[in-house]
C-alpha cells in the first residue's frame, strides 16, 4: 500500500499530495493527545453500528479489545507515537492505522456510517468535559485554602483600597472570602457550560446525518452525554464548547491575576503585610538579599495566555459558514493551551495559599493610620440627624484639621481631636463620637447582608464552608 492510497481520503486523487504540504497540513502532532478519547469515541459508535447489523456481536467484542489495545499502546508511548507514526495524518487516521495492525481488515468497518467531522467534534466535547471537571478540583481545593486562611484570621484587620489608596478598614477573612465569590462565580460559569455542552454529535455525520438508521442513544450513553445533538449541521461545526470553556477559564484566570497582583504588592516593603513562603520564591542572580515572587509574577503573566487562547478561538470561529471548515483544525491547540495552562496554576496555587503568613501586626496598624474611619464618622453625624452631604461636608473640615500643616509633627488622626475643637465644625458632636470610630465600631456599622462587621462575615465564612462541602 503506497503512502497516498494508505489516507483515509484517497480514492479520488491521482496526484500524491506535496510533501511540503502533507507535513505542514497534519495536525497528528498536536492532536495525538486525543487518542483516548478517540477510542472511547470508536467503542461507542462501534457499538451503535452492532446494533444497525453492520458488526457481529464476536466481530464487536475484537473491535473493542483491539481499540483498547490502541490506547494502551498510547498510554505507554504518549507523545513518541507522533515521530513513530509519520504517516498518519491525524488522530482517526492514526486509530485506524493502528486498529488495522492488531485486527486486519476488520478495522476497515469501523468508519461505516460515521465521518471524522463528527469524530473530531466529539473527541474535543470528551476532551473539554475532563478539562472542566479537572478545573473544579483544583478550583474546590484553592477554595478550601482560602477559606482556612480566612478562618484561621479571625479577627484580624487591614485596610481596604479603593484606587490604591486606603479606603476603609476590613477584616482580612473578609478581602480573602471576596476571592471565594469569585471562584464561586467561576465555577457556576465551569459547571453551566458543562450541562450545556454534554449532548454527542456521533451519528451526525459529515454534515447531514449519517447514512445508517443509527440509533444515536447507544453512543451518547455509552460515552455518559445526556442525550444526542439535535441538529447534524450544528453537531459538526459547534465549537461553542470550547469557546465557553476558554472564555470562562479566560475569566478565572483574571480573578487568578488579581489575586497574585494584590500579593505582589502586599509582599512588598513598602506594604509589608505578608512574607512570601521561600518554598514558591526565588532569589537574584546579581541581588543576594532578594526574594522574588515569582510564582505570583508567573500567574498573572499566564492570565494574558488564557485570553489569548479565548480570543484565538473566537477569531478563528467568528467567519465560518455552515458546516465543518478545516480552520476549526486550529481551534485544538488553543484550547489544550489553556486546560494545560490552568492544570498548571491549580498544581500550584492551593498549596501556595495555604502556605501564606500574615503580618497581621502591621495590617492592623496600616487600618488604624489614614482617616480610614472617616466614613464611620460621617454615619455618626448622620445617625444626628445631619443630612449625608453636610456630614460628610463636616468629616471632610475634621480630617483637614487633623492633618495640620501636613508635617508628620502635627498630624493627627480623627481620634485624637479633642471635642472642642470637633464642636467648632459641627456643634452635634458629642462624647460618643469616639467610640464610634473605633476599629471595632468602624467594622461593625458595615452591618449588611455582604459587609464587614464581625459578625456578618463569620456568617459569611459559615456559609462558605457549608457551600464548599457541598460542591466538593
Amino acid at each position: 500500500m503506497t503512502d497516498q492510497s494508505a489516507k483515509m481520503w484517497s480514492g479520488r486523487f491521482r496526484e500524491p499530495l506535496d510533501a511540503t504540504f502533507e507535513s505542514w497540513q497534519r495536525s497528528f502532532p498536536f492532536d495525538w493527545r486525543l487518542v483516548p478519547y478517540e477510542v472511547e469515541a470508536s467503542i461507542a459508535h462501534a457499538r451503535a453500528i452492532e446494533a444497525a447489523g453492520i458488526l457481529t456481536s464476536e466481530e464487536l467484542l475484537q473491535m473493542e479489545e483491539g481499540l483498547r489495545a490502541v490506547a494502551k499502546q498510547q498510554a505507554e508511548q504518549g507523545e513518541a507515537i507522533v515521530t513513530a507514526n509519520p504517516q498518519a495524518e491525524d488522530v482517526h487516521h492514526y486509530v485506524e492505522l493502528e486498529l488495522t495492525k492488531q485486527i486486519g481488515d476488520l478495522a476497515l468497518k469501523l468508519h461505516t456510517g460515521r465521518s471524522r467531522n463528527e469524530q473530531i467534534a466529539t473527541d474535543m466535547r470528551l476532551f473539554v468535559r475532563e478539562a472542566i471537571d479537572n478545573t473544579l478540583a483544583g478550583l474546590t481545593a484553592w477554595r478550601k485554602a482560602l477559606i482556612d486562611l480566612a478562618e484561621s484570621a479571625g479577627e484580624a484587620t487591614m485596610p481596604s483600597y479603593t484606587h490604591l489608596q486606603r479606603a476603609e478598614p476590613v477584616l482580612v477573612a473578609h478581602w480573602l472570602l471576596a476571592y471565594v465569590t469569585m471562584i464561586e462565580r467561576d465555577a457556576s460559569r465551569l459547571t453551566d457550560a458543562r450541562k450545556r455542552m454534554n449532548l454527542c454529535p456521533l451519528g451526525s455525520g459529515a454534515v447531514a446525518g449519517a447514512t445508517l438508521t443509527l440509533d444515536r442513544t447507544i453512543a451518547a450513553r455509552a460515552l455518559n452525554f445526556d442525550a444526542p445533538t439535535p441538529n447534524s449541521m450544528d453537531a459538526t461545526s459547534d465549537r461553542d464548547f470550547a469557546l465557553e470553556f476558554t472564555q470562562a477559564i479566560a475569566t478565572l484566570g483574571i480573578h487568578i491575576s488579581r489575586f497574585a497582583e494584590e500579593l505582589t504588592l502586599y509582599s512588598t516593603a513598602e506594604f509589608g503585610f505578608l512574607d512570601l513562603p521561600e518554598r514558591f520564591s526565588t532569589g537574584s542572580s546579581a541581588m543576594p538579599q532578594k526574594k522574588n515572587p515569582d510564582l505570583t509574577e508567573l500567574i498573572r503573566g499566564k492570565s494574558g495566555r488564557l485570553l489569548g487562547a479565548a480570543t484565538t478561538l473566537a477569531t478563528l470561529i467568528k467567519g465560518l459558514p455552515l458546516a465543518y471548515n478545516k480552520d476549526l483544525q486550529e481551534g485544538q491547540e488553543p484550547v489544550f493551551d489553556a486546560a494545560d495552562t490552568i492544570a498548571g496554576i491549580l498544581s500550584v496555587l492551593p498549596a501556595f495559599t495555604a502556605s501564606l503568613k500574615f503580618r497581621y501586626d502591621i495590617m492592623k496598624t496600616a487600618a488604624h493610620s489614614g482617616y480610614l474611619n472617616a466614613m464611620a464618622a460621617a454615619t455618626y453625624l448622620t445617625d444626628k440627624g445631619i443630612p449625608f452631604r453636610k456630614a460628610h461636608e463636616h468629616i471632610g473640615n475634621a480630617v483637614r484639621l487633623a492633618m495640620g500643616d501636613g508635617g508628620l509633627e502635627t498630624h493627627r488622626e480623627l481620634q485624637q481631636l479633642t471635642l472642642e475643637e470637633l464642636r467648632t465644625i459641627c456643634p452635634q458632636f458629642g462624647e460618643d463620637f469616639f467610640s464610634a470610630i473605633t476599629l471595632e465600631a468602624t467594622l461593625d456599622c458595615h452591618d449588611v447582608i455582604g459587609g464587614t462587621a464581625r459578625p456578618r462575615v463569620a456568617t459569611a465564612l459559615a456559609e462558605a464552608k457549608v457551600r464548599l462541602t457541598e460542591h466538593a
